[in-house]
């Protein structure tokens, strides 16, 4: 009886782990909690789309007829102060125009129509009305609208993303102070959708024989927050 007991007492001392398991490990209490912050600042960029669309009986009239006109939009936008680096080719197309299908009879190419698109970026939104001049003065019959744009937005929010991550402190200790609990240290910060270097506002643009008076108005750029903060019992 007595071997039988120092055997089993050996064991356990052998295999601790098998008697006595570890202690799990916990994660510190937390109140997570989100925070956003505005501010309203003038675009100071623009992207205007515009180009020429033809008509012609063939696909090579059709085709001329686009180039020449095409040539005249750019020369235009260039003696506006448009560098080549802000003209981009933004669609180049050539298709057959077709008739209605007579019954049972095949359907017929009547004509050609070509289009050539381009995306003008100004980056001084004082010259958007003598863009948009430059472009239908000289045979653009298709434009798309305005894009306007905020260079440097992420820099921009740079303020706000202080007043963002103060807002969500303030909700933190609200809870905090409902839940009879404090408020610790951050134990996790992330931002809502890292903010890229542009913000887009579209608006039409309007076919005119004189410049056209353009409001840009003014962009409003959000940022937001996520924190979570470690609490703690009250220090009675």
């Amino acid at each position: 009886m007595m071997k039988t007991s120092l055997a089993i007492l050996a064991l356990s001392v052998a295999l601790p782990g098998f008697v006595m398991p570890a202690a799990a490990e916990t994660s510190p209490s937390a109140i997570s909690v989100s925070g956003d912050a505005t501010i309203s600042v003038p675009p100071d960029r623009a992207q205007i789309d515009g180009g020429v669309t033809t008509e012609a009986k063939t696909a090579r009239e059709a085709s001329e007829a686009n180039n020449k006109a095409m040539t005249a939009v750019l020369a235009a936008l260039k003696n506006a102060g448009i560098e080549d680096k802000d003209i981009q080719t933004s669609r180049l197309s050539l298709q057959p125009q077709m008739s209605n299908r007579p019954s049972g009879g095949p359907v017929q190419i009547t004509g050609y129509h070509a289009s050539n698109r381009v995306t003008v970026t100004v980056r001084d939104i004082g010259k958007i009305a003598t863009v948009i001049d430059a472009l239908t003065s000289s045979g653009a019959n298709d434009i798309g609208g305005i894009n306007f744009m905020v260079s440097q937005a992420s820099k921009l929010l740079d303020e706000a993303r202080v007043q963002a991550f103060n807002d969500a402190r303030r909700k933190a200790e609200i809870y905090a102070r409902a839940a009879g609990v404090e408020l610790g240290d951050p134990l996790s910060i992330s931002e809502e959708g890292a903010p890229g270097p542009v913000m887009y506002r579209r608006v039409a643009a309007t076919m005119a024989a004189a410049p056209a008076p353009v409001a840009q108005g003014e962009e409003t750029l959000r940022v937001g927050v996520n924190v979570a903060y470690e609490i703690r019992p009250k220090k009675p």
